[in-house]
């Protein structure tokens, strides 16, 4: 049962608790979804898990079927390269406003993200490494202080994040992509929005270079 505390909306704590079970295939792809079940399992009514099922839909994770519910969407590892092409364009963006934008306060969460990246490179801790990578994108969404690229990279961390935990096992080099991930976190805190870019895109040319692998993986099985 999800409890929610302070000023924390239902709707948010559903959403959170079915995109999280989404993502790492506790709820798997193709599997019909019952508002009713969802609402026992939560504790939450179900207007709030209607509504968090509603924007679920929005940003494709799971697609309405009328008069039967929804069902958790498959995954696609072609759609996961053209949505790789927004994402870069996006991800640019927000880097360099990030560097330019941030204050003192965010700096210093960024070098600290830096530094626990760097240590999972080390470690090859995959539980932390996902902890870290969502926490440094959410800090870049909110440093970069534009709400337009936040709401559109909304939309696409979800279906990335289940991507990447459905395949990071067989294809990731986790050592690479966490230092990727620290060296883009170290430059959006010296504050340098050139850097940060192409930081930014070094990331993207391996996690793009990460898809097309999965895509190999699906075509050898």
């Amino acid at each position: 049962m999800v409890r929610v505390a302070g000023e924390k909306s239902l709707t948010k704590a559903a959403y959170d608790e079915i995109e999280e079970r989404i993502v790492t295939l506790a709820l798997r792809p193709g599997e019909v979804l019952s508002e009713g079940v969802l609402v026992e399992a939560l504790g939450i009514g179900r207007t709030p898990v209607r509504e968090a099922l509603q924007q679920l839909a929005r940003e494709g994770l799971v697609v309405v079927i009328p008069r039967r519910g929804v069902r958790v969407s498959e995954i696609d590892v072609k759609s996961q390269l053209e949505l790789l092409i927004v994402r870069r364009e996006l991800e640019r963006l927000m880097a360099r406003l990030a560097a330019e934008r941030a204050g003192e306060a965010d700096r210093a969460r960024f070098r600290g993200i830096a530094e626990g990246m760097l240590k999972t490179a080390i470690t090859e801790d995959d539980v932390t490494f996902m902890r870290l990578d969502r926490e440094l994108n959410a800090l870049v969404a909110d440093a970069c202080h534009n709400a337009y690229a936040r709401n559109a990279m909304e939309l696409i961390h979800g279906l990335s994040r289940r991507f990447w935990y459905v395949h990071y096992r067989q294809v990731l080099d986790l050592p690479l992509c966490a230092r990727l991930h620290a060296d883009l976190a170290d430059t959006i805190r010296s504050g340098h929005a050139h850097r940060a870019a192409q930081a930014s895109d070094r990331l993207i040319d391996y996690i793009e270079e990460f898809t097309r692998k999965s895509l190999d993986v699906v075509v050898r099985v």
